[in-house]
């Protein structure tokens, strides 16, 4: 038996960063499309519509691997599943650019090959929330859960922001295709810092059998979450929160393009500033979460920001595409974003502490749920604006994210109680003491 100063350290600090950078480049990858459409869809012959299935299609993968995901994170441990969901982001990004069109011919053929290869990329991509969240559960004191998770969920905005931009520059001196060659040299990286930095499972094994150290269960009773109303409640919220979300993610860009008459660049940079704003929105709020959580109690402080947040978010989204005046519009729908991304760090947490033990499986389930709201959300957009125009679709949206609100009133705070604990398994880096002991209370 060895000494937790004897095992190999886990280095506290680079988990946040590290998950971080995973978040960040998981929207970097799913968002490139939506710009890089602007030249793809003419030069392959696709319809809005197709392309719009394209994205559900990742949406779809991404969607039903969300708890196999959480499962295999519980079960095999964060270091693993993250690294291999990495190297297929490299992959299948590659293979985003060059297989319609050059692999394969005609505009058909091009439609089915982006939709089998971006179902896979979703796929792969399942892993990054699910398993963060384990990670989050292993190594995070509980008093900072909303916090943390709102510092990985800035890295999806800041990935957000960053796309438009850099993608329209890349695909106006390189061409759409180098878009996706470009976007598929990071992750490989990532990977590789991953997998060097975090303990594996034998680590894990030979931590929980020293002093002071005491693992969980690897059994993950998945099934048990389906039965807990607080957790389909928060799922069919986040349902109704990542339906709204989805569309500043897929349609952002062609609506500033095609309504408010803004150029290519002109729109990269537009599209940036909400997901910007939603960067310094999002910790500030996840650590006010937090302070009111202690404060409060933990359901009724993640409830009071969650609740104000979509409420505002649904209220400026509705002005922001009422109004005529570009800058208004643009200020009301980056404030919306803002707000509407800064309840991520609250969703998150509320799913660790409903999950306890299984804080993996519980996340993935309420992000699949999420993420079928994405799948419809970017299915039905054009649907929605070829019938009741831009206006309508947002107004629509407008009120999801208000009822989105209403059910948090629905989550019990006795199913926060009665979790069971999350123990942690890792040693800080240096230290003779293991991570706060993670406890539902």
């Amino acid at each position: 038996m060895i000494s937790p100063a004897a095992a190999p350290p886990i280095k506290r600090q680079m988990i946040l960063p590290l998950l971080f950078c995973f978040s960040f480049l998981s929207y970097l990858l799913r968002m490139n499309i939506s710009v890089a459409q602007h030249l793809m869809v003419p030069q392959l012959g696709l319809s809005d519509v197709q392309i719009g299935a394209v994205f559900s299609a990742f949406m779809l993968g991404y969607s039903l691997f969300q708890l196999p995901a959480g499962i295999c994170g519980d079960r095999f441990g964060p270091r693993p599943v993250l690294a291999f969901a990495a190297v297929g982001w490299v992959l299948l990004t590659f293979l985003t650019g060059i297989i319609p069109g050059k692999v394969v011919k005609g505009a058909f053929a091009a439609f089915v090959s982006l939709l089998i290869v971006r179902f896979v990329l979703g796929a792969a991509e399942a892993a990054t929330y699910p398993v963060a969240a384990r990670a989050i559960a292993n190594w995070i004191p509980q008093r900072r859960h909303a916090f943390s998770n709102a510092i990985v969920i800035v890295g999806a905005t800041l990935g957000s922001a960053v796309t438009g931009p850099l993608i329209a520059y890349v695909m106006q001196a390189l061409g759409w295709r180098a878009t996706f060659y470009v976007s598929a040299l990071l992750p490989g990286v990532l990977a590789i810092i991953w997998f060097w930095q975090i303990p594996g499972k034998t680590t894990e094994d030979q931590l929980a059998s020293s002093e002071g150290y005491v693992r969980a269960p690897h059994a993950v009773s998945w099934w048990s979450q389906l039965r807990t109303g607080s957790t389909l409640f928060l799922c069919m919220s986040y349902f109704l929160y990542s339906y709204v979300m989805f569309i500043f993610v897929f349609w952002l860009f062609k609506y500033l393009t095609d309504v408010r008459g803004l150029t290519v660049i002109g729109s990269g940079w537009a599209a940036s500033l909400p997901f910007l704003a939603a960067s310094f929105a999002l910790p500030l709020l996840g650590y006010l979460g937090d302070k009111l959580s202690a404060a409060k109690g933990i359901l009724r402080g993640r409830r009071t920001v969650a609740m104000a947040c979509l409420i505002c978010a649904g209220a400026l989204l509705f002005v922001g595409t009422a109004t005529m005046k570009v800058p208004v519009a643009l200020t009301a729908i980056s404030l919306s974003v803002a707000f509407l991304f800064s309840t991520e760090g609250c969703y998150w947490s509320t799913a660790i502490s409903l999950g306890g033990r299984h804080a993996g499986a519980a996340g993935g389930l309420m992000n699949m749920a999420g993420n079928l709201g994405g799948v419809v959300s970017t299915i039905a957009v054009p649907l929605l604006v070829g019938r009741i125009g831009w206006y309508g679709m947002f107004s629509l949206a407008s009120a999801f994210s208000i009822l989105g609100a209403a059910l948090w009133l629905l989550i019990s705070s006795s199913a926060i109680s009665d979790a069971g604990p999350v123990v942690q398994l890792a040693a800080i880096s240096g230290a003779e003491q293991p991570l706060d002991i993670y406890r539902n209370v």
